[in-house]
C-alpha cells in the first residue's frame, strides 16, 4: 500500500495557529509544557512518574475493570494492558472523541490510530516502561446535534432520540434501530450493528464498538461519567465553587494569546462546571448575587452549600471544556494529549490552569489526518495524469493542468484585449485634438468592443473545454468524492465507506502514521 506524506501547510487546510504551532514558533512556546518529540518523553515521564498517586492508579485501574468488564468479552491485548496499569511503570497516551453514532466522521479513527501507533513507537524507544492507548469518552457532552448523525455513500443518516439535551452518555437508543441501522447496506460488518442492538445507551454501545475496532492493539476505553472516578475532581470542584482559578487563569492566558496574535479556541465561565439534574438535563452553573444557581432550574445554593455539595455528590457535577482536560490528567498516567487543530489550540489556553493545580501538562499533539484514495479514483487520477498530491490544489488548476496534458489550446485574448486599448488610446488622442467633446464617446465605444472581445474569449474558452468535457466532469467528481463539500474527507466520510470495501484499514492506518512526524499521509490503495 502506497503510502506518502506532505507538509500540513502544503494542504490548506489547517489554520495558521497549527502551522506555527508544529512550526514551533517561539511566541507560542509559552502557552504549552513540552513540544512533543521522541527525546521530550524522558523528562515527561520522570514528572509524572513522580507526581501520580498511588490510590489513584488504583482507582483508575479498579473503576477501568468495572467498565470493561460489562463487555461480552475482553480482546487478551486488553486484559494485559488492564493488568498492565497497576505497575507504576506504565503510562498512558490519549485521546478523546464524542460518542459519534457508528464513529462519525474518520478523524475518529484517525485519532485513536495516532494514540495506537505512538504507543508502540514509545515502547521502542523506551522499553523499560509501557504505554497504553486510551480513549477518553466524551460522554457528559450534551450537544446530540454533533453526535446522532453520520455520511455514508453520499447519503445522510440520522438519528431522531426521543430524549435529548442531557448527557449523550446516558442516552437510551430507542429509534436508532429502526431509523439508522436498518439503513445500512448488506455490506456493512454486522460488529457496527451489533454494537448498538446490544446495547442499552450510547456510552455502552461507543464503548463496544470502539473495543471490536481497536482492542486488538489493548485500546482501554474510559466513561469518565463515573461516581468512583468523579471523587478524583472533587478537590478542584470545590475549589472553584469558591475561588474561580480556573476562570482567572484562563483569562490572563487569552490575554497573552491575543497580544501574540492568536484568538482564544474556547470561552472560560467564571464556573467551569454543568449540574447534571435529577431529570436528566445537563444545565450550566452561574453565580449569581452571592448564590451558585443551576441555569434553568430553581436549584440555588449559598457557596458553602454547593462545595458540601460537590465534596458529598461529586458524581452530580461535570466538567466543562476548561476542566475537563484537568478531570483527565489527574485521573490518568497520561504524558500526551492526541487531538485535532481546534484541540490543540484551546489545550494551549489551560497551561495556566495545570500549574495553578501542580498537575503535569501532558504534552499536546496534532493528531494524524491522512487522505484515502481507493483502486477506482486512483486509477481514474492517473488517467488524468495527476498525481494524489495534485489533489490539495484548487479545481480551476487542475483544469489547466488536465488541459495541457490533453493538449488542449489554453484560450487567452489578453494581447488582442492590449492592442485595442492601444487602439482606442490613439482614437482618443486624436479625438482630444480634433473636438474634446468625443473623447466619452471614443471611451464609450472602447468599453463596448472590450466587452465583446470578453465575451469572445469565454464563449472560445468554453468551445475548448467541450472537446475535454469527460476529463473535466472526471475531475470535478473526483474532487468532491475526495474533497466532500470542499473539505478535507476525514472530517465527513464515515469509516464504513472504506471499511466495507478494505478490511484491513485500520491496520494500513497504523502501519502508515508517523505521530511524531507531523506531516499528513495519503494512503493509496493498491
Amino acid at each position: 500500500m502506497p503510502v506518502h506524506c506532505l507538509p500540513y501547510a502544503a494542504t490548506g487546510a489547517f489554520s495558521a495557529f497549527v502551522a506555527d504551532y508544529l512550526k514551533q514558533e517561539p511566541k507560542l512556546q509559552p502557552f504549552y509544557h513540552r513540544f512533543p518529540t521522541l527525546e521530550a518523553f524522558a523528562a515527561q515521564l520522570e514528572e509524572k512518574r513522580a507526581q501520580y498517586p498511588a490510590a489513584t492508579r488504583e482507582r483508575l485501574q479498579n473503576a477501568l475493570r468495572r467498565q470493561l468488564g460489562a463487555l461480552p468479552e475482553l480482546h487478551p491485548a486488553v486484559q494485559t494492558n488492564l493488568g498492565l496499569l497497576a505497575q507504576e511503570t506504565t503510562f498512558t497516551v490519549t485521546t478523546g472523541h464524542q460518542l459519534n453514532l457508528l464513529t462519525g466522521p474518520l478523524y475518529f479513527i484517525y485519532k485513536i490510530a495516532t494514540v495506537v501507533k505512538l504507543c508502540r513507537q514509545l515502547k521502542e524507544q523506551y522499553p523499560q516502561f509501557d504505554f497504553v492507548p486510551v480513549y477518553w469518552m466524551a460522554s457528559e457532552d450534551h450537544d446530540f446535534a454533533e453526535v446522532n448523525h453520520l455520511h455514508l455513500f453520499g447519503k445522510k443518516l440520522e438519528w431522531q432520540a426521543e430524549q435529548t439535551g442531557g448527557p449523550v452518555g446516558r442516552m437510551p437508543l430507542a429509534g436508532l434501530s429502526e431509523q439508522v441501522l436498518a439503513q445500512l447496506p448488506a455490506e456493512v460488518p454486522a460488529a457496527f450493528r451489533e454494537a448498538y442492538e446490544q446495547s442499552q445507551t450510547l456510552a455502552e454501545a461507543t464503548r463496544r464498538l470502539t473495543h471490536t475496532l481497536f482492542g486488538q492493539y489493548g485500546l482501554l476505553s474510559i466513561e469518565p461519567d463515573d461516581a468512583e472516578l468523579k471523587q478524583v475532581l472533587a478537590p478542584v470542584m470545590a475549589a472553584e465553587l469558591r475561588t474561580q482559578a480556573a476562570y482567572h487563569a484562563v483569562q490572563a492566558t487569552d490575554v497573552a494569546l491575543e497580544a501574540a496574535g492568536y484568538k482564544p479556541q474556547v470561552y472560560a465561565r467564571p464556573l467551569n462546571l454543568f449540574y447534571l439534574t435529577n431529570t436528566g438535563k445537563r444545565e450550566r452553573l452561574e453565580l449569581e448575587d452571592g448564590h451558585v444557581v443551576v441555569r434553568n432550574t430553581d436549584i440555588r445554593w449559598t457557596t458553602d452549600e454547593a462545595v458540601a455539595h460537590a465534596q458529598e455528590q461529586p458524581e452530580c457535577f461535570s466538567p466543562n471544556v476548561v476542566l475537563r482536560p484537568l478531570y483527565q490528567e489527574m485521573l490518568l498516567p497520561n504524558l500526551c494529549y492526541v487531538g485535532g487543530g481546534a484541540e490543540v489550540a484551546y489545550w494551549l489556553q489551560l497551561k495556566s490552569v495545570f500549574e495553578h493545580y501542580q498537575v503535569p501538562m501532558p504534552m499536546v499533539l496534532l493528531r494524524n489526518s491522512a487522505l484515502y484514495v481507493g483502486r477506482t479514483h486512483l486509477g481514474k487520477l492517473r488517467k488524468l495524469g495527476l498525481g494524489t498530491n495534485d489533489l490539495f490544489r484548487p479545481l480551476p488548476e487542475l483544469k489547466k493542468q488536465v488541459a495541457a496534458s490533453l493538449g488542449q489550446e489554453e484560450v487567452s485574448l489578453a494581447e488582442q484585449q492590449e492592442q485595442l486599448a492601444a487602439a482606442f488610446a490613439a482614437v482618443s488622442a486624436l479625438a482630444q485634438r480634433l473636438d474634446p467633446t468625443l473623447v466619452k464617446t471614443v471611451a464609450a465605444e472602447q468599453q463596448k468592443v472590450t466587452g465583446i472581445v470578453a465575451g469572445l474569449e469565454k464563449r472560445l474558452s468554453k468551445a475548448a473545454e467541450a472537446k475535454h468535457e469527460t476529463a473535466y466532469n472526471q475531475l470535478s467528481g473526483l474532487k468532491e468524492k475526495l474533497f466532500p463539500a470542499g473539505s478535507l474527507q476525514e472530517r465527513h466520510d464515515n469509516v464504513l465507506s472504506i471499511v466495507v470495501n478494505n478490511p484491513s484499514f485500520i491496520d494500513q492506518l497504523v502501519g502508515a502514521f508517523d505521530p511524531l512526524a507531523l506531516e499528513f499521509t495519503v494512503i493509496e490503495e493498491e
